[in-house]
């Protein structure tokens, strides 16, 4: 971000101060977040059970439809709670509300996660009145598996084994999530780019990333998929101008050499990419920091379903802000 580069130079850049304009309505929608009725809608209790139970050869038919499964995962993360927990708190809601239904066992929920396919984030913004996408921006974030927090190692003087699973996603500056993806903690951010486009349905007018996406081939994909965005990923600052870049990272360092990186920064609006960061932080702040599930296909749906969950929240509303200082 332009602080980072300016730090780096020792310019004292002052962190801008902002205030919300609609409060009253933020303040609302995070009420509204921990509402049941978001979560457990009558459209869900509505397609509960599969209409025709057929076997198929393999064991016992399947009771609950793919909606059902995810809906109940959405409420395990959404008030973080193990799959025994959720089930006997959603079955209470179920007879406080006087139906005949019940909610698949712990078993039933792990088992089936993997199943559900989730090839995209739920909730975005083709769901909304207003679905235009104005810019995007991509960043990555690690996810705990296992291991002693920072507390324990800290207090104790050990050094712990830990283990992270890799969360990419790609976000509009409306702060929803159009495409996400769980990795090992060795994949590179530059590799996943095309899978990650793949869910893309949408098309932008800016694309913003850091530094780890500066290489010919994500330029090539971003020019593919959005050919008509203007493209701010920051090049190395010994990075120079020749035949071999892609000709949007030549673009960027004539700017740079012609007018200095920081006027560069805001001429491309550079600072959209806070989008990206600010849902990574949203991400482990609301959904957590750590996987809750053990098994590496169980992981990549129950990431898909976090950032389904994040959109939802984004839906219910978001702070309006204006620069202050």
């Amino acid at each position: 971000m332009p602080h980072k580069y300016a730090k780096s130079k020792s310019w004292h850049v002052p962190k801008q101060q902002y205030k919300i304009t609609n409060w009253s309505e933020y303040n609302q929608s995070l009420k509204n977040r921990g509402s049941i009725d978001i979560w457990l809608s009558k459209e869900a209790i509505a397609k509960w059970y599969e209409a025709d139970q057929q076997n198929i050869g393999d064991g016992t038919p399947q009771q609950y439809t793919d909606f059902a499964i995810r809906i109940c995962h959405e409420i395990r993360l959404v008030y973080k709670q193990p799959l025994r927990q959720t089930e006997g708190f959603i079955n209470s809601l179920f007879e406080i509300m006087g139906l005949e239904i019940k909610c698949p066992n712990f078993s039933t929920l792990s088992k089936r996660l993997k199943a559900l396919d989730i090839k995209c984030p739920k909730y975005t913004e083709k769901d909304q009145m207003d679905n235009s996408v104005a810019a995007i921006a991509i960043d990555s974030t690690g996810l705990k598996r296992f291991g002693r927090d920072e507390w324990h190692q800290e207090k104790h003087k050990v050094s712990a084994k830990r283990s992270w699973r890799k969360f990419h996603a790609v976000v509009s500056d409306k702060h929803y999530i159009h495409a996400c993806k769980l990795t090992d903690r060795f994949e590179t951010d530059e590799g996943i780019v095309d899978q990650l486009f793949d869910q893309i349905d949408v098309d932008t007018d800016h694309f913003s990333a850091d530094g780890a996406y500066d290489s010919y081939n994500v330029y090539e994909l971003i020019n593919n998929k959005f050919p008509n965005a203007e493209v701010s990923i920051p090049p190395d600052k010994n990075a120079k101008i020749g035949d071999s870049n892609h000709i949007l990272r030549n673009h960027n360092l004539e700017l740079i050499d012609r007018h200095g990186r920081m006027n560069w920064q805001r001429q491309t609006q550079y600072g959209k990419r806070n989008a990206s960061e600010l849902a990574m932080q949203r991400y482990k702040r609301i959904v957590g920091k750590s996987m809750y599930s053990r098994d590496f296909e169980n992981q990549k749906q129950e990431s898909m379903i976090g950032a389904s969950i994040l959109n939802k929240m984004t839906s219910l509303g978001m702070p309006i802000s204006h620069r202050t200082a």
